[in-house]
């Protein structure tokens, strides 16, 4: 069995393309394809693109038999595979619009799950949902709740296609729904046209500079937009070979994804979220010379984003890694959304991780007490506009503002969404004439963006804005904790005040310890924020995290308000 290949006689082409399934109808044409291996990193299963193909239009002609026609919605469990390949690009085919829904978290169970399948069930309002035998039990009562028809992978592909004429797709026709990361609670399905997912696409080729050696390799879900659009749709519309580990399996194993980028000759590009880059620094300081497993000379591209960028984890990885090969100058910081498809920005290939040093109340937009030493972070420059898009930082009242300046950020370009689907007012409290509000905070400098935080996040108390990062990183300092670990937000004190609130994973049983570590935590944020704040201990694995893998302060808040993350009882 081999894989792919990572070169190809076929032209590449970067993403100029009318639509999707022109884009795959040409990548067809040549060797290249998707690469499947198992929790070891062992190739379990080759797709040529030209068998994807002819899986994906006898996907289009069973649902065209079933009665599906252009813009119905096909929900489907985004499982990293060939039926999801070949389904998502059948109802592409068929003139519907996929909707890719996500696949179970460690965290909030069985029925957590099915109430969010429910809730995004209800908002695309499709008429069936597709998923892998392994979800039935769960995937089944969710559609029953949503009054949607279900039906698993297996008895949809073992029915008889027949040959039909397919409908005639144009650029401006929505291509797929993509619901973001965050509350699942309201909902948002991003409606993405061809046209834009393209413009996107191509904006990817041209921003890596792809070369014809270049191979993808990913672990990344599906259902989130840097894995669907950058590591899926990207490579099928630019022609690029690509390796994948399910999501789960890197979750157990790692260090297996370093040993695909190893594996392949050519050169290497690969995207994670910070905790990626995280997982795999610590994984590594148990084991073995990492230049005796590992040869990551030729991962030109390690691409950063879907979080905030932590220059200090960046560091331990390349201090775990640089004696395998790996060059810190590999380092592709970017922003994106999925209301823009993806991406935004992207650092130029070569340049790194560059950080600018901000200090604390420029942040929050005060004055520094005359008492009070300054305090800087580092703010991590995610790179300059991708082709075609535009970025503008403003302030609250819509006004342009200058370079190094700290505002909201925003966008414009061929890649936005064209809105919510069916939700008017939610897409006009963000898309404001042709220009999308991203909800991020941030500034420009000599063309580079610097992203400082989400605005909903930050916490504002007696006037002065206090980034949770901030209160985060600074509780991760003391022993024994790592990213992920904490979470801050405000809350209203029994005495009607606003305060700090951060919720922290405790890993230590003896309830003295546990009471000097409160104090430790306290005393830590209050050298940060100046205030006393509210400290709860809570038990490992309690906080909740997005699908991207990302903490989720909004839902920690929600849950902790409404009793459903209990702190640890401890006597002071």
């Amino acid at each position: 069995m081999q894989p792919t290949p990572t070169e190809d006689r076929l032209a590449r082409r970067f993403a100029d393309f009318e639509t999707l399934s022109e884009a795959l109808d040409y990548a067809a044409r040549g060797a290249r394809g998707l690469n499947f291996h198992d929790a070891r990193g062992n190739l379990v299963r080759p797709y040529p693109f030209a068998e994807m193909r002819e899986d994906a239009l006898a996907c289009a002609y069973r649902l065209i038999a079933r009665g599906v026609k252009p813009q119905d919605r096909i929900a489907l469990i985004a499982e990293t595979g060939t039926e999801f390949a070949q389904l998502f690009f059948g109802i592409v085919y068929a003139g519907a619009w996929p909707v890719p829904l996500p696949l179970p978290t460690s965290f909030g169970g069985k029925e957590s799950y099915i109430d969010q399948l429910v809730v995004q069930l209800q908002s695309c309002d499709p008429l069936m949902l597709l998923f892998p035998g392994e979800l039935g039990e769960m995937a089944s009562a969710a559609a029953r709740r949503a009054g949607v028809e279900p039906l698993g992978f297996a008895d949809f592909l073992s029915e008889a296609p027949v040959a039909c004429p397919l409908p005639a797709a144009e650029s401006e026709d929505i291509c797929y729904l993509q619901y973001s990361s965050g509350s699942t609670r309201f909902p948002h399905g991003v409606a993405v046209t061809h046209k834009a997912l393209l413009s996107n696409l191509a904006a990817h080729s041209h921003g890596m500079e792809l070369t014809t050696t270049d191979r993808c390799i990913s672990w990344l879900p599906w259902y989130h937009d840097m894995g669907l659009v950058g590591c899926f749709l990207s490579v099928v519309a630019n022609q690029v070979s690509t390796d994948y580990l399910k999501t789960e399996d890197f979750a157990r194993r790692p260090l297996a994804w370093l040993d695909l980028i190893s594996r392949h000759e050519g050169t290497s590009i690969s995207y994670s979220p910070t905790f990626g880059y995280d997982i795999c620094a610590r994984r590594m300081s148990s084991q073995t010379k990492a230049s005796e497993r590992f040869d990551l000379s030729r991962w030109r591209l390690a691409g950063n984003g879907a979080d905030m960028i932590r220059p200090d984890v960046m560091q331990q990885f390349v201090d775990a890694f640089a004696e395998a090969g790996f060059s810190p100058s590999a380092f592709l910081p970017s922003y994106g959304l999925a209301e823009a498809t993806l991406a935004v920005t992207i650092m130029p290939p070569g340049e790194g991780i560059v950080v600018e040093l901000v200090e604390e109340t420029e942040l929050s937009g005060g004055n520094a007490p005359p008492d009070r030493p300054q305090r800087y972070r580092a703010i991590v420059n995610c790179g300059k506009p991708v082709m075609g898009m535009t970025v503008e930082v403003r302030d609250d009242f819509g006004g342009l503002l200058p370079d190094k300046t700290i505002g909201k950020i925003w966008t414009t370009g061929p890649s936005l969404m064209t809105g919510y689907f069916r939700d008017q007012e939610a897409t006009d409290a963000c898309l404001v004439d042709g220009w999308l509000d991203t909800g991020d905070m941030g500034y420009l400098s000599d063309g580079y963006l610097y992203i400082v935080g989400r605005a909903k996040d930050m916490i504002i108390i007696n006037g002065k804005n206090h980034w949770p990062q901030d209160i985060e990183w600074a509780v991760e300092q003391l022993p024994g904790f790592k990213q992920g670990d904490i979470a801050a937000f405000s809350i209203t004190t029994p005495g009607g005040e606003e305060a700090p609130a951060v919720l922290v994973h405790c890993r230590v049983s003896d309830n003295s310890e546990r009471v000097k570590l409160r104090e430790d935590i306290r005393e830590r944020v209050r050298s940060i924020t100046g205030m006393n704040c509210v400290v709860e201990l809570v038990p490992p694995r309690s906080l909740p995290r997005t699908s991207s893998g990302k903490l989720s302060r909004s839902k920690a808040r929600k849950l902790y308000l409404e009793g459903e993350i209990v702190p640890y009882d401890i006597a002071a």
